[in-house]
């Protein structure tokens, strides 16, 4: 079963088996090759029931059109993404629906270099490719297909951002969702001094305690309590795959991504002066502020990770930071990961003596941010013209991704969904009172594109 709806901008991914199957995932491992024509390529899959089967069939798909497939077994996206950039591969893929409930399955696609292949970057013509190939592969010698162990190149890349000897001996909640971060952080916490206060560490694609999405709120309830129970400087939630890790302060308060941004750059910074960050549309003014002032340079840019990983290697950039928890180094293949702003964070509270809290309270004390607030609207186009004609004359109007206003003590992006028909404010002021008044007076101009 090979569903066209399951291409989406960035990835792979739908409901398993009525909308993706085996069937299909060994069609897009063909088309992927006959598309791109990789030599060498790796492929990984997550925890998933579906996965081992749908990495299986994508291998036979990918290796019968004549590659050579490295398979790298149960791993993170992220070790997929190393092992491509560090072996020098063609491509890979992770088998994988990252956050989604249990019933979904996916691919992560990458060509060289961990490049994504996205909608716009040649996924649509692998799903065109994979929708009209007949049944059995033409007559090519199948490539060679080879086990391979990226697990103590991976530990030791991660371990190389931080230095051990600095990280105080904290204590620590991590919550795995019983997803990837289960099976990865066991070898990095064994090489640290904390004491990691372990849940949900049993990989199980069923997620019998919560799902793996720590964005949505009811998923964070458990890590909060744990971090308010224990006393722990920090509370670390991973998603499926464990490409994003989320955090709770010491109070048991979520960290949003945009603070967690600035934070990094900070460490970041403080190893390389003067070095470019990238950083998104969407973001506090926490973050172009905090890296100007640790001497870096900070580069807005279009959301999503096919163009922040572009833009770092057009820059050169060590660092790059979403709000929704993508965090890229320039030293990880230019690619995100989930352990290593874990490990950078818990350097970062060890160097300064402080509570996360207090870390974060001139952030808290100065940046008055609304998060995401999603609206269904009939007209996006319409809609994002009457709130460019509602609020041109209050600042500078801008269209690198949706409309941005940018007000002296204000300013807002809306963003269309690539998938669906919404638009995404993300608003900051410096009061509360005025981030208040503006996001409903923003509010008030999308609901009214509601129908």
């Amino acid at each position: 079963m090979l569903d066209p709806a399951v291409f989406k901008a960035y990835d792979v991914r739908g409901l398993y088996p009525s909308q993706l199957d085996e069937e299909g995932a060994n069609a897009i491992g063909r088309a992927f090759v006959e598309q791109f024509e990789p030599r060498r390529l790796a492929v990984g899959h997550d925890m998933r029931v579906s996965s081992p089967a749908m990495a299986e069939a994508l291998i036979r798909g990918a290796s019968d059109a004549g590659a050579e497939v490295l398979e790298l077994g149960l791993v993170g996206t992220e070790m997929v993404y190393l092992a491509v950039g560090e072996l020098e591969l063609d491509g890979g893929i992770a088998v994988t629906a990252s956050h989604n409930p249990k019933d979904y399955t996916g691919l992560k696609i990458v060509r060289s270099g961990a490049l994504p292949v996205g909608g716009d970057s040649g996924l649509l013509e692998i799903r065109d490719r994979a929708l009209s190939l007949p049944a059995v592969s033409g007559g090519q010698s199948p490539g060679h297909v080879r086990t391979y162990d990226i697990w103590p190149r991976y530990v030791e890349r991660v371990l190389s951002f931080v230095d051990v000897a600095q990280i105080s001996p904290l204590h620590v909640v991590i919550d795995a969702a019983n997803g990837m971060g289960g099976v990865m952080l066991p070898p990095v916490l064994a090489q640290l001094p904390i004491e990691g206060e372990r849940f949900f560490f049993e990989p199980d694609g069923t997620f019998p305690n919560h799902e793996p999405n720590p964005l949505l709120p009811e998923n964070r309830e458990f890590i909060v309590a744990k971090t308010l129970e224990s006393k722990a400087a920090l509370g670390a939630a991973f998603d499926g795959d464990a490409d994003r890790c989320f955090f709770v302060d010491d109070t048991g308060e979520f960290v949003p991504g945009d603070f967690v941004t600035a934070l990094l750059a900070e460490a970041v910074l403080e190893k390389e002066p003067g070095a470019k960050i990238i950083y998104d549309v969407r973001a506090s003014w926490a973050v172009p502020e905090t890296i100007e002032r640790a001497g870096g340079i900070p580069l807005m840019n279009r959301v999503g990770h096919a163009f922040i990983k572009h833009r770092m290697r057009e820059e050169d950039a060590a660092f790059g930071g979403e709000v929704s928890g993508h965090y890229y180094f320039r030293d990880f293949t230019q690619a995100d990961s989930g352990v290593i702003p874990f490990l950078l964070m818990l350097e970062l509270i060890s160097h300064k003596g402080l509570e996360l809290s207090e870390i974060l309270a001139p952030f808290r004390e100065r940046y008055f941010l609304t998060g995401e607030l999603n609206t269904p609207v009939d007209d996006v186009a319409r809609t994002l013209e009457e709130l460019e004609d509602r609020f041109s004359r209050e600042g500078t109007v801008g269209h690198l991704d949706g409309v941005s206003v940018d007000a002296e003590d204000w300013h807002m992006n809306v963003r269309p969904s690539n998938t669906e028909p919404l638009l995404r404010l993300n608003l900051e002021a410096r009061s509360e009172k005025l981030m208040e008044r503006k996001r409903d007076e923003a509010l008030a101009v999308i609901r009214g594109g509601t129908g």
